[in-house]
């Protein structure tokens, strides 16, 4: 049994993660979705939402919550035994800056399980 803890705040995020696990995902593997919002939208409501819909495991946890992205992550990391952390890359803006957002620069290498970090969604 693999447990991953998979960090999102839209649904563009989790629909990547749901990409990335689908094909790696068995029936005995858990998936905890947390949706961290800073200013109580319901994005963060909305993104864990999709992957009950789109993850084919019995057991999809999921949980919205309320402050820092990184602190909040790493409570969540505390509290459970979570073998590998699936989190976005950053949101892209215009222009042709890339790579990892504030939240993935704070916990990739600075957390004590696997993280992967997924390509940023590009809307079109």
């Amino acid at each position: 049994m693999t447990r991953f803890l998979v960090a999102t705040d839209s649904v563009h995020t989790t629909a990547a993660a749901c990409d990335y696990l689908q094909d790696r995902l068995t029936s005995d593997d858990v998936v905890r979705v947390v949706g961290v919002t800073e200013d109580g939208s319901r994005d963060a409501g909305d993104a864990v939402n999709v992957a009950g819909a789109r993850l084919a495991v019995p057991d999809v946890e999921t949980a919205v919550r309320e402050g820092d992205p990184a602190d909040e992550l790493r409570a969540e990391l505390d509290a459970s035994a979570v073998d590998e952390l699936v989190l976005g890359a950053r949101h892209p803006g215009p222009g042709p800056g890339t790579g990892l957002g504030s939240t993935a620069r704070e916990l990739v290498g600075h957390v004590d399980v696997p993280c992967v970090v997924l390509p940023p969604v590009r809307l079109e």
